[in-house]
């Protein structure tokens, strides 16, 4: 036998080809029916499907409104912490010769990044500004403020570093108290790593509540068609066949509820507008409040409907079995 008599035999012949292309065109067809049959079904009674989306759509929206909330209580925390100034409040007898020395000393180190001296006049005058201290401040005969140092360490300095350097400052004689700023800062981080966790677990616990939204829709949904079912799995209809109506439907549920979901997030923002506008006002503006990214809001959708779409087949993987 040739080669070519071979190769002719493993060719598919045409027939082979029609009939791959027609199975093709059915499934591409009934993928097309079932996701109109199963948005008419939806549309078919509204109320009931409105208060699903409903359910799901305010399920998905709440984590998002803690994302937005605890993103931007990090952007106060760090336009407030932008700098964790050291405040180094020298002896009372300590000169300004001795602070010049001292900040020259500080200044060398690696993980400073500038020191500022501040002269008890400086203080004072500082003083005298704030409401309630200038009748006070008459009747002193002698300025009693130290000089005191602000230090900026570098921004990439670690918690860690920034301890050490205040501790190794306090142990200088000339020196009588210190101040780290950047103290609250690190205890606004450990509160914001608790509240990002507890969005996580939130999140998941309203996942699996939208999951059993959907879940339970379809279920009621197999169960109200159980006879039109069984006679479908009678005649020889696949268990994909029967249950693609159900999926889509799943998946409209879900791309529903995420639509609404990040329109919720949105009126949120706009909500919150105007107060956020006055705060950063109080602040010179330096406060910088944003909103959701674009590309959450619009994944936020398209994940909906993945997440309808698992609901839908895990139940009515589970309801078709019973039914056959």
């Amino acid at each position: 036998m040739s080669p070519d008599s071979n190769h002719a035999d493993q060719a598919p012949s045409p027939r082979t080809e029609k009939t791959q292309g027609r199975r093709f065109a059915s499934w591409q067809e009934h993928h097309g029916w079932s996701a109109a049959a199963s948005l008419r079904r939806l549309a078919s009674r509204p109320l009931g499907s409105l208060l699903t989306i409903a359910v799901m759509g305010l399920a998905l929206a709440l984590p998002l409104a803690f994302y937005l909330l605890l993103g931007n209580v990090q952007k106060l925390g760090e336009t407030l912490g932008q700098s964790q100034a050291i405040s180094v409040f020298m002896q009372p007898d300590q000169g300004a010769q001795q602070a010049q020395l001292l900040a020259k000393q500080l200044g060398e180190r690696p993980e400073v990044a500038s020191v500022i001296v501040k002269t008890p006049q400086q203080g004072m005058d500082e003083l005298a500004k704030m409401q309630g201290f200038t009748g006070a401040l008459k009747t002193l005969d002698s300025n009693p403020l130290p000089y005191v140092l602000q230090l900026q360490p570098h921004e990439e300095q670690g918690a860690a570093v920034i301890g050490q350097l205040v501790a190794d400052i306090r142990g200088m004689h000339s020196v009588d108290m210190v101040q780290d700023s950047g103290t609250w800062r690190q205890r606004l981080d450990a509160l914001l790593a608790v509240g990002n966790r507890a969005v996580l677990v939130l999140a998941s616990l309203l996942i699996l509540a939208a999951l059993l939204v959907v879940g339970n829709t379809v279920r009621v949904d197999i169960a109200s068609r159980h006879e039109e079912i069984g006679v479908l799995l009678l005649i020889g209809a696949s268990g994909a066949f029967v249950r693609r109506p159900y999926l889509y439907a799943g998946i409209w549920y879900g791309l529903f509820s995420g639509i609404l979901a990040a329109l919720l997030a949105i009126a949120i923002e706009f909500a919150l507008a105007d107060p956020v506008a006055q705060l950063s006002q109080a602040y010179d503006g330096k406060l910088q409040v944003g909103g959701l990214p674009l590309w959450l809001l619009l994944a936020v959708p398209l994940a909906a409907a993945v997440l309808g779409w698992i609901g839908a087949r895990l139940v009515s993987a589970w309801q078709l079995r019973k039914a056959a």
